[in-house]
């Protein structure tokens, strides 16, 4: 019997889940790519498959599946733009990326020198004529020869692990909320999430303020004390609980821990698998409602960004349709 080769057995084997969740460690922008059509109709999608090539001549690339149902018309397109989003234009990224048949109806455009259309108010722009179509797997590189351009003071939006990336957004959250702030963060542990043992229940590690380590009271000073060195990657919620002077805003980071240290020799510390948590023992509704979102995202591995109260709010999510 013939033995099957290495390389058949290793692309068997494959994690592709894995390897897209790999790949989304790396932060990114959030990019419109659009064209226009045989037909005169213009046409585009959401993509952060984007990236220079080169400086002289001047080109940059985008990716493109061939499943998508854009692939057929920019796989063939003579000229095509991309508009580099800024950070106020999330609801253009969600427009792109959806199925809608009006798209450029709900966002202001224009066209530059190749009739291309431009985001209105994105953080850069250009407006490219096709250079090079490369197949690559079950994509294609489109490649373009920029031939015009622009860029803006704008914050650009930017994408990583499946959520939006506001650069701003953490500390105008902390600025906002004063001294009326709670911060606190949900760590992921490789034997699943950070909870704490308290007198009111399972409580996430929490503290007045984000910093510095040496202040008791901040996150990083209650991480601190437990033993527990954790990297903060991004804003989770932003909600204000309570009413009156007695309201406070609740800030939470997602996190993993990197350094248990002497942590495990802290009694209050339990870590608890996400398919095992006990709901009952979270007293704080608040606080049980966006761990059980939490829980949801994470298996879909598409985080977003809850803002509103503990009544009511919005959660911005993205999925990219390229």
């Amino acid at each position: 019997m013939t033995e099957p080769r290495a390389d058949q057995t290793a692309q068997q084997t494959f994690d592709l889940a894995g390897f897209r969740r790999a790949l989304g460690a790396f932060v990114t922008g959030v990019t419109v790519v659009t064209t226009i059509q045989p037909d005169g109709s213009p046409r585009g999608f959401t993509a952060n498959s984007f990236t220079s090539v080169s400086l002289d001549p001047p080109l940059i690339l985008v990716c493109i599946a061939k499943t998508a149902s854009s692939y057929e018309v920019f796989s063939q397109t003579r000229h095509f733009a991309v508009s580099v989003l800024a950070e106020d234009q999330k609801s253009v990224s969600g427009v792109f990326a959806s199925k809608a048949a009006d798209k450029f109806a709900q966002v202001a455009w224009q066209t530059r020198a190749t009739g291309a259309p431009v985001v209105n108010d994105a953080a850069a722009t250009f407006d490219c004529t096709t250079h090079d179509v490369v197949d690559a797997g079950d994509h294609i590189i489109l490649i373009g020869r920029v031939v015009d351009f622009l860029h803006t003071s704008s914050s650009p939006l930017g994408y990583c692990r499946g959520a939006y990336v506001n650069f701003s957004l953490s500390q105008d959250a902390l600025a906002a909320a004063g001294s009326r702030a709670q911060v606190g963060a949900i760590l992921e542990h490789r034997d699943g999430l950070v909870l704490l043992d308290t007198p009111n229940g399972l409580q996430l590690p929490a503290g007045v303020k984000l910093e510095p380590a040496s202040d008791a009271a901040s996150l990083r000073g209650v991480l601190a004390k437990l033993g527990l060195q954790a990297h903060l990657d991004f804003i989770f919620a932003v909600f204000e609980s309570g009413s009156g002077p007695a309201s406070s805003v609740q800030i939470y980071y997602r996190g993993r821990v990197i350094d248990g240290g002497a942590a495990w020799m802290d009694s209050t510390i339990r870590i608890v698998p996400m398919a095992q948590i006990p709901w009952k023992e979270l007293r704080d509704d608040a606080v049980r409602s966006m761990l059980e979102r939490y829980v949801r995202e994470r298996s879909e591995d598409a985080f977003g960004i809850y803002v509103g109260d503990t009544e009511g709010g919005k959660v911005q999510t993205l999925a990219f349709a390229h």
